[in-house]
């Protein structure tokens, strides 16, 4: 049996309990870090006993429902590649276009800004590397989760600050850029989330209380004591969410801006506050 065949195989397996087919080669792929025209290569050839294990193992995961990134353990994200595992969420595209906004809007050399829940270190450390200059803190409830955003810095010779803070309770100062993607999801809302995210991502970065608005809650109560005269939140949202955010906001910020801005798909995903 060629390569090629067995792989079908082992897809159609996939398929059949809801996993992505294409993960089996994508996470094949990476642990053995084939490009593109080498692994058509490679599906052409007669598939060893040793191949054949290995992508049994790989599938038998899948099957399992552990994300393909916990697998190859890692993610890449803005152009770094950051260790992930079960102690923190998997960065999402939707989140580089976070990161992208607050680069185009904040052009300054010199900045100082407050990653709330950083989990893996994304946005704090894309910022980071982005803008050498900047101030960055980054914090999180989760001892864990610091402990593997710390490797992440180490790993990507960028220098930030590490807080252990349940939102800003443990954070001092005065930031020109407070930013979070907190846990957003409601209860109500779990039927929505994948097998392979509720088996294996932490629940403590996916689900909050109050409907998913209580992290938000926290930060519109309390940020407006951490930020500089011309201070700006960027926040990601679910995409049930922006009304209710920023309504939220508006109570608490009555005289700055609040924009609610769509992702690529078309959906509510990042909430602005600034000066206008």
């Amino acid at each position: 049996m060629i390569f090629a065949q067995y792989l079908n195989q082992l897809e159609q397996e996939l398929e059949a309990v809801g996993e992505e087919a294409e993960s089996l080669s994508f996470v094949y792929r990476a642990l053995h870090k084939l490009s593109f025209t080498d692994f058509v290569l490679k599906l052409r050839t007669e598939v060893s006993q040793e191949d054949r294990e290995e992508l049994k193992a790989i599938q038998e995961q899948l099957l399992a429902h552990k994300p393909a990134q916990y697998i190859i353990g890692s993610s890449d994200f803005h152009g770094l590649n950051l260790k992930v595992d079960e102690r923190v969420l998997i960065p999402r595209p939707e989140t580089e276009e976070l990161v992208e906004l607050i680069l185009s809007e904040n052009p300054e050399s010199s900045m100082s800004v407050l990653d709330i829940g950083t989990g893996s270190g994304a946005i704090a450390l894309a910022l980071a590397n982005s803008r050498p200059d900047w101030q960055i803190t980054a914090s999180d409830l989760s001892s864990d989760a610091l402990a593997l955003a710390r490797e992440n810095a180490q790993s990507c010779g960028l220098s930030l600050t590490f807080v252990q803070s349940d939102c800003l309770e443990a954070i001092s100062g005065r930031f020109d850029i407070i930013v979070s993607n907190p846990p957003y999801i409601s209860e109500a809302d779990k039927v929505e989330v994948g097998l392979n995210v509720l088996t294996s991502e932490p629940h403590m970065a996916l689900f909050a209380e109050e409907d998913g608005y209580a992290v938000y809650r926290k930060i519109a109560e309390q940020a407006g004591d951490y930020l500089t005269e011309k201070g700006k939140i960027y926040l990601e949202i679910g995409y049930k969410q922006g009304d209710g955010i920023r309504e939220l906001l508006k109570k608490n910020f009555p005289k700055k801006r609040i924009r609610v801005l769509k992702d690529q798909f078309g959906k509510d995903r990042m909430v602005v506050v600034d000066n206008g």
